[in-house]
């Protein structure tokens, strides 16, 4: 059950939203946030896990390059670039402030979004395009940096994951 609107979903309420492969993503960005020594999960690593892991979500860019280009990116910064996020807090303004620990306000929003998202389509649980967008229409998060980097026009992204799904 989502919570009252004033108050925040807990990481465990939202992962309870989750389709089984989008909580292994969001496993996968945890161990990464962990290895990487960052002090939380921020959007870039649920961008890093979901790139790595959900072939939907890579079919939702313009083709190979443009895939390369976010991985390349993302490894990147998993190797130095990302040294300046350490030790700070990933919030993009897009949400009131929501501190858990082990998480960025800016994540734990886009999981939210992700949920919120397949339940206004009819389905109980998000998946990877489901975060995916979330993490496009946040304009302040980390995700929407290293898109902007990669040369990815998050807004389009955004647009392009509203258009119609692949059923299996």
């Amino acid at each position: 059950m989502p919570p009252a609107p004033h108050q925040a979903a807990s990481p465990a309420d939202i992962e309870g939203r989750l389709t089984a492969e989008l909580a292994s993503v969001v496993a996968g960005a945890r161990r990464r946030a962990l290895r990487d020594g960052d002090r939380q999960l921020d959007t870039a690593h649920l961008l890093h896990s979901l790139m790595e892991s959900d072939p939907d979500v890579r079919a939702a860019f313009e083709g190979g390059p443009q895939v390369a280009r976010v991985l390349g990116y993302l490894v990147q910064r998993s190797i130095g670039y990302g040294l300046r996020w350490q030790g700070s807090v990933e919030d993009s303004g897009a949400v009131p402030l929501i501190t858990q620990p082990g998480w960025s306000p800016s994540a734990l929003a886009a999981l939210d979004h992700a949920s919120r998202r397949a339940g206004a389509r009819g389905d109980d649980r998000a998946d990877g395009r489901d975060l995916l967008a979330a993490l496009a229409a946040d304009p302040g998060c980390r995700a929407v940096e290293v898109l902007d980097h990669a040369g990815v026009e998050a807004a389009w992204l955004a647009t392009r994951l509203d258009g119609p799904r692949r059923r299996p």
